[in-house]
């Protein structure tokens, strides 16, 4: 049996979920296997859970958000399936390989599950709201498919397989939940991961996003701001507010300027960041918000995705590479010194070799300190995936090395121009290749390695640079400067 959960609203726009169950014998052949699941009783005392993140940092965060309702429901994490009660797969549906690598997963997971029947084998995320009904056919022992929307139901879920052992299915959007009043539960660390939004409304041609985590829907900024307070008390000093377009941010008349001026006057945060704006939504109230405030970092992660107008309306971005570049110029006329990274796409349907030529001249005017670059994966239900003149593989593969290697250039002229400055450099970790030195960044995002002092992790430490070798900058702590002390 399959138990699946329907949403409908109620009166005042609350979430009612009805449970309905269906055979799923036209799925799995093997009657005996559906007759075990019926029959097998679970044993109701709590256990340990094994949880495995794919894609973004929207997943790291909704991961976070499932690890604090399992601990709440009395179970503990381990770091190995072998331990474990319960599986979890967060996953990711961006792009047909990291679809592919959650079917191998789950190959390999099956063994752990034929050794220990009772053990409960899930998925999470956008792979389960993307492809359900594949997942169903090709993965018949899975015990759980649950959408984005679907965590809070997850003890209900849980509590109901121990009695009845139905596998369940939930993966239907919700227009309202923004899993407020929910707290995450964060290994310790530097940054905080703090959701601020749900779903996307660009549609952008190539996304299959708003199909997966739906339409936008903000927190409020109380809600957010107290998530905030939590974490700075757990000993996190930086905050990372994530939204798909973080500045498409709206609550009750409050608009992401608003929220990022509250979420700078908060006690004991040293740095904020955000990502990933979108670039037709950033105004100049967004941009003065950031200069005004020193806790807030200098960097903007401003997706480009392409160059050439003819495939940026293919995309459905909704700017022009005059306009793009437009936004650059302001944003370091009212942010001087701001770092610009960037997404982008290569091999779009019909982009010529032409068009994939703007793309490095914008590349080149703007230089940008760093950027994601990917060939274009069609997926299943977007509209570009429908488009003709589909570029070649080989082509595309050409056009990824030549973004590479124009970027790899641009990062290292970026770095080169922070020689025989003095930065302020956030202690993160030790390095690497060393015990002695330690790793840390900049507001700007760059990595900085330098000797230690008596400073500690999350320490703010001013060091001046003195090399700079491919990502990294290296530098020596100013003596006799005073640095910054992590509260505790």
């Amino acid at each position: 049996m399959w138990a699946e959960y329907k949403e409908r609203e109620s009166p005042g726009h609350h979430s009612v979920w009805t449970l309905t169950t269906a055979s799923c014998m036209h799925r799995h052949p093997h009657s005996s296997l559906d007759s075990y699941r019926g029959e097998r009783v679970i044993s109701p005392t709590m256990g340990r859970y094994f949880l495995e993140t794919y894609g973004c940092q929207m997943n790291v965060a909704d991961s976070e958000l499932v690890a604090g309702i399992m601990k709440r429901e009395g179970y503990t994490k381990t770091g190995s399936p072998v331990d474990a009660d319960v599986i979890f797969l967060n996953t990711c549906a961006i792009r047909e390989h990291a679809e592919e690598k959650i079917y191998s997963r789950l190959g390999t997971l099956k063994e752990f599950k034929e050794r220990k029947p009772e053990l409960l084998l899930g998925i999470l995320g956008c792979m389960g709201q993307h492809v359900k009904n594949d997942l169903l056919d090709r993965k018949s022992y899975l015990d759980f498919v649950l959408g984005p929307d679907s965590y809070r139901r997850i003890p209900e879920l849980l509590n109901r397989r121990m009695v009845l052992g139905d596998s369940i299915v939930d993966t239907r959007l919700s227009r309202f939940e923004v899993y407020d009043g929910l707290f995450p539960s964060r290994a310790q660390g530097i940054n905080a991961w703090i959701s601020i939004m749900r779903g996307c409304d660009k549609f952008c041609t190539f996304c299959i996003v708003p199909f997966t985590r739906g339409r936008e829907r903000s927190r409020s900024v109380v809600s957010i701001v107290q998530e905030i307070r939590t974490a700075v008390d757990e000993g996190f000093v930086e905050i990372t507010l994530l939204g798909q377009n973080v500045n498409s941010y709206q609550h009750d008349g409050a608009r992401f300027p608003d929220l990022l001026d509250s979420v700078a006057r908060i006690p004991g945060v040293l740095r904020i960041r955000f990502t990933s704006p979108h670039p037709k939504d950033v105004d100049d109230r967004m941009l003065l918000v950031m200069r005004d405030h020193d806790t807030i970092c200098k960097a903007i992660h401003l997706p480009l995705q392409a160059g050439a107008d003819r495939i940026l309306r293919r995309m459905n971005r909704t700017y022009t590479q005059s306009e793009y570049l437009s936004q650059v110029e302001r944003i370091r006329q009212i942010v001087p010194g701001c770092a610009l990274s960037t997404d982008i796409i290569v091999g779009f349907p019909g982009e010529t070799h032409h068009e994939f030529e703007q793309t490095l001249k914008v590349m080149e005017t703007v230089k940008f300190g760093s950027a994601f670059t990917f060939k274009y994966s069609p997926r299943p239900g977007t509209k570009a995936a429908e488009y003709p003149l589909q570029v070649p593989e080989k082509e595309k593969q050409d056009r990824l090395e030549e973004v590479i290697r124009f970027q790899r250039e641009h990062t290292y002229l970026t770095n080169k121009r922070e020689i025989g400055r003095t930065l302020e450099v956030l202690v993160e970790k030790d390095s690497k290749k060393s015990s002695s030195m330690w790793v840390g960044r900049t507001d700007t995002n760059k990595w900085v390695i330098f000797p230690k002092g008596d400073e500690r992790v999350k320490d703010l430490v001013k060091v001046r640079i003195m090399e700079a070798h491919g990502i990294s900058l290296f530098g020596e702590r100013v003596e006799n400067m005073e640095y910054s002390r992590a509260p505790g």
